[in-house]
């Protein structure tokens, strides 16, 4: 709903759950970090239009009373403006998954419900908790939130994801003393990484979960007490860039090497890349904190805002600068470039499947470069005699 923001947000509960006084200290510094418009953010309000345009007209095809017909279905369409086919694809993934899953059910309870964009409230354990949930599913057995995520910068998956049982919970806050449901099932897709990814609880699965872990953790953030706790949940902060217990952990960094001249021992080597990644993306945050502030007007003493290189610089208008090089008694080859398209391009064009049957023996791909990573890392460790002989400069 816009213009509407929770404090304790179902998107943010990682975050507030791991770093309860992080969401006071973010809603003081919202205006600098906080949400904003962005080509990004409003590709994803038109594909969550889009995709419920989509399932609205099939609830009308199924003879549902709130759905609609295909005129209405197009005139609609037509006022989201240009649809980019990967839109278009993405959302018919989603609407397809939703409409199995709805068939499926009304076979088992003929009355089963399929609802969109429902007002989802669950401040009965966060104070003033609400969301909005995609569609919700219900039927006799199952209640089921399926989460749409547009975006492909970061999977994100359904196990245990504090935004999905905090909406699983406003469902069964709405839905639950009118049907019988004894599971609750959160579902996230996100098509542009053909991802689908499930978590099913009992009733009294989540209400545990709410009770013991999600409300102590909500009343603490709404307080703005408990400990800060730097960590991965950070990036979505908007204090990230001058929240002081992260600014201090990134600075752990440098207790190394400093006591006694000399070079840093190799027993430290490990210490020191274990806090690498958060020292560079907090110093990252800083400086985009001070530039952004520098915009509004900041002063930073010994600092001044100045232009950068210059962009390449590109046509105005390529038809007629060609048309100037013709005039000129250039000939087409010495100005034209033909490249064929990459294996990305050509799998886009001709589909997967297609690709997959007629390009494959054509395609070569090399091993991923060696990388060092911590051990909680899921991917398996390479041990092959090999690593004695790689590039040592690999990263």
């Amino acid at each position: 709903m816009p213009g509407l923001h929770a404090t304790l947000s179902a998107s943010g509960a990682k975050r507030w759950m791991s770093c309860p006084p992080s969401a006071r200290l973010e809603e003081r510094l919202h205006g600098i970090f906080g949400d904003k418009s962005s080509p990004f953010a409003e590709e994803g309000t038109k594909a969550h239009s889009l995709v419920e345009l989509k399932l609205l007209r099939e609830k009308g095809r199924l003879g549902e009373p709130d759905g609609i017909n295909e005129f209405n279905y197009e005139l609609r369409r037509k006022a989201l403006g240009s649809i980019p086919k990967e839109m278009d694809d993405a959302t018919d993934f989603y609407a397809e998954i939703v409409l199995e899953k709805f068939l499926t059910a009304k076979k088992d309870c003929p009355d089963a419900q399929l609802l969109l964009e429902q007002r989802l409230d669950f401040s009965e354990w966060v104070p003033g908790g609400f969301g909005t949930g995609d569609t919700v599913i219900i039927s006799d057995s199952l209640l089921e939130v399926i989460d749409f995520k547009y975006g492909k910068g970061v999977p994100v998956f359904a196990e245990g994801n504090p935004q999905a049982r905090c909406y699983g919970l406003g469902a069964l806050a709405r839905y639950g003393v009118l049907y019988g449901f004894t599971h609750i099932r959160n579902t996230i897709i996100q098509p542009r990484l053909d991802s689908v990814t499930e978590e099913t609880l009992e009733r009294s699965e989540l209400l545990d979960w709410a009770a013991n872990e999600l409300k102590p953790a909500a009343e603490l953030a709404w307080r703005g007490e408990g400990e800060f706790n730097p960590g991965e949940h950070c990036k979505f902060c908007a204090a990230r860039a001058i929240c002081y217990a992260r600014a201090a952990k990134a600075m752990t960094i440098f207790k190394h090497g400093f006591e006694t001249p000399g070079v840093i021992p190799d027993e430290s080597i490990p210490e020191i890349l274990e806090v690498a990644d958060t020292a560079i993306d907090w110093i990252n945050d800083l400086k985009a904190y001070a530039l952004s502030q520098a915009l509004r007007g900041q002063e930073w003493r010994g600092y001044k805002l100045v232009r950068g290189k210059k962009p390449p610089r590109k046509w105005k208008n390529e038809e007629e600068a060609k048309h100037q090089l013709i005039r000129a008694g250039y000939e087409p080859e010495v100005y034209t470039e033909t490249k064929f398209k990459t294996v990305t391009q050509i799998e886009k064009l001709v589909g997967k499947s297609a690709f997959d049957a007629i390009f494959s023996p054509l395609v070569t791909q090399g091993e991923g470069a060696l990388t060092l990573v911590p051990e909680s890392d899921k991917r398996a460790e390479f041990t092959s005699a090999e690593a004695d002989f790689s590039d040592m400069t690999t990263n």
